[in-house]
């Protein structure tokens, strides 16, 4: 429980540094660099990063959006056909980054297997 916990913690730390200086890929560098450095087990490996980018990505896009009453999102949502609701798109959003967290993590977790062989 202990290393769940602190690597849903790095994973979000590291998520939010790299951020300020990359595009959107830097949450997987951040939980690939997680998974190389705490090792975690089974289903773990792939949904505690996960978990960490959809929370982390989904309050950044919720501060994002509610900062101008969700103009562009409401545009976006209904591109998207999410009904014009903001707040699905959010979501959405956030499941996306945590999917390309969690199959990023999925890589490190073999790697680091691959190094211990």
């Amino acid at each position: 429980m202990k290393k769940n916990s602190l690597n849903f913690i790095i994973t979000i730390i590291l998520a939010f540094l790299l951020s300020q200086v990359l595009p959107w890929w830097s949450v997987m560098v951040a939980s690939f660099i997680s998974a190389l450095l705490i090792s975690l087990n089974k289903s773990a490996v792939f949904f505690i990063p996960f978990l960490a980018v959809l929370v982390f990505w989904t309050v950044h896009a919720f501060i994002l959006g509610n900062a101008n009453d969700f103009i562009l999102a409401k545009k976006i949502a209904v591109l998207l056909s999410l009904g014009g609701n903001p707040y699905v798109l959010v979501l959405v959003t956030g499941i996306v980054g945590g999917l390309a967290a969690g199959v990023s993590a999925l890589f490190g977790k073999q790697l680091s297997l691959v190094f211990k062989s």
